[in-house]
Formats: C-alpha cells, sequence, structure tokens
C-alpha cells in the first residue's frame, strides 16, 4: 500500500478507513477485529472517527476491538475529530472548540479507545464562535503531555485554515475535505489549492458522493455516470467506483479518500483503483462531463 508522509514521523496509508457507520454495521466486537485485521493485511492502517460518531458511540466499539488484541494499536494510525455538539437542551447541535472542550474530548476519545495516544486531532467543523488562542492552547497542552502526536481540521475553508495555523507555532498536517467527482467545491474554490501550497495532504470524505452519483437523476449524475462508464471499460476496470477513486488518487494533492464501509469488497475496490492507469485525458473528461462544459 502506498504510504502518504504528512510529517517527518507521520504517514497515513493512501487509502483510509472511516468509521462514521461503524455503529450501524451492527458488527461485535469480533467481527470488528475481523475487519480490522482485513484492513490492515491489505496495508490499510489509517482510521477515521470523531467523537459523535455514531451518537458518541463508534470510538468506544472500535476500543472494545481492539481491546481482544492490543497489539494492534502500535500498526495503525488513529484520527479522531471533536467540537461539533449534538442537540443540547435547546434541541440543536452547535460548536464547541473552547480549551476545555477540546482536552475533554480528548480524555473521552482515549477512554474510548483504550490507548494514551492519538495520532491526529481535527477540528471537525469551523466555528464561528473559535477562540484560536484556545485551541492553540489546548493543542499545545496535549501535545506536551503526549496524548496527541499531530493536529488538522476538517471542513475548513482557505481562510479558516490560514487563521488558526498563524495561532500554532507547528503547521497543521491535513485538512479533511469533501472531494468527489460531483462534489467538485473545494476543488473549485482554492481549498484544495491551499492543501498544494502547504504541501498538506488532505483526506477527502464521501469519494463516492454518498452513492449520488450512482443514485441521482440531475443532468450532472447522468452525464457523469456516463463518461465513467466510458473509462471503466477503457482501463479495464471491475466498477465504477474504482474509476472514481482513481480520479481522486492521480491528483497531485496526494488526496487520500477515507472508505466509510464495513464491506470487505467495497474496501478492495478502492484498493484496486491505485493501480489503474487513469490518464490526463480521461481525467479531464470525467472532470467535463460533471462540470457540463469544457474547461475555459
Amino acid at each position: 500500500m502506498e504510504r502518504v508522509q504528512l510529517a517527518d514521523h507521520l504517514s497515513f496509508s493512501r487509502v483510509i478507513h472511516g468509521c462514521w457507520r461503524l455503529a450501524d454495521w451492527g458488527y461485535s466486537a469480533g467481527q470488528l477485529l475481523s475487519l480490522i485485521e482485513f484492513c490492515l493485511e491489505r496495508g490499510i492502517t489509517t482510521f477515521d472517527h470523531a467523537d459523535i460518531y455514531g451518537n458518541y458511540t463508534c470510538e468506544s466499539r472500535f476500543g472494545d476491538a481492539l481491546a481482544l488484541k492490543p497489539s494492534l494499536r502500535g500498526q495503525m494510525e488513529i484520527v479522531t475529530k471533536c467540537g461539533i455538539k449534538l442537540p443540547s437542551k435547546y434541541g440543536m447541535k452547535s460548536y464547541d472548540t473552547s480549551k476545555d472542550h477540546i482536552i475533554a474530548s480528548v480524555e473521552q476519545s482515549l477512554r474510548n479507545f483504550r490507548t494514551d495516544y492519538i495520532d491526529v486531532l481535527l477540528i471537525h467543523r469551523p466555528d464561528p464562535f473559535m477562540n484560536p488562542e484556545e485551541v492553540a492552547e489546548a493543542f499545545l497542552k496535549l501535545r506536551r503531555e503526549g496524548k496527541v502526536r499531530y493536529f488538522g481540521v476538517s471542513n475548513f475553508k482557505r481562510s479558516q485554515l490560514s487563521m488558526l495555523e498563524s495561532y500554532l507555532p507547528f503547521p497543521l498536517v491535513t485538512n479533511q475535505i469533501e472531494v468527489s467527482a460531483y462534489r467538485l467545491e473545494n476543488l473549485e474554490d482554492g481549498t484544495v489549492d491551499l492543501c498544494l501550497e502547504k504541501r498538506m495532504p488532505p483526506m477527502v470524505w464521501s469519494p463516492l458522493a454518498g452513492g449520488a452519483i450512482f443514485s441521482a437523476n440531475d443532468d450532472r449524475a447522468v452525464r457523469l455516470r456516463a463518461a465513467l462508464e466510458q473509462v471503466r471499460q477503457e482501463l479495464g476496470a471491475e466498477t465504477v467506483d474504482e474509476v472514481l477513486y482513481a480520479w481522486l488518487f492521480v491528483h497531485p494533492a496526494r488526496m487520500m479518500p477515507i472508505v466509510g464501509s464495513g464491506k470487505r469488497e467495497r474496501i478492495d475496490r478502492a484498493v484496486r483503483a491505485l493501480s489503474l492507469p487513469l490518464s490526463r485525458e480521461q481525467w479531464f473528461a470525467i472532470l467535463q462531463s460533471s462540470m457540463g462544459h469544457e474547461v475555459p
């Protein structure tokens, strides 16, 4: 499995396994352990979490599985996020990036995973009420205590990422963003450009657009399906999924797609896509089918 270097002592597997829907898979701890080992056998060593996933249950389920074979912890990178608070007494979701909340969230994540360190902590969403000085204080304390090795963000736009990083004495290592052939916003608004500028490989969520590419009937989806099928046939790929992953893999930003599935065959499709020789012309054919027009 190809590795992506994020810092001097940190690299991720090019394919990342996502645990957003882990609670929906219905796996016992033993079954989840088997899935984790399946990923590791294929070189997928990076696992993506967030404190709120599964209504605050996914981290602990993953920890229960790891407890069955603690030696696996040293073979993986655990990424988790904090900053979103699910409905409170006011019945609404909100954000909390205060120093106290970040530290408390990490302490709970450590208990959930049954580990003494997190490899990378991300702020889950841009917080319009963020005090970057508090975030920096939390990050510095957690790093000094050895509880978090590196830090990043998720869903941050160019100005938001640069603003937060300006308060830190070290660089952020990644921005987890949505990118797919169906969702081009972060390719078009400078978010990916900033990742290239900072040599910051982005993690990519929803690389298959949450299935919209396959199920939607809007003009973009119809055009895109036709282009993807043509490229699939040209490459001899087994599935369109593989073409969608390959479209991300060949981009120079060194994107790392997150495969959020508990099904082994879907994970294998992402791994197979690493070997697809997608050409520049095929890449642009897919892009332009999504845009609905030629590039200028």
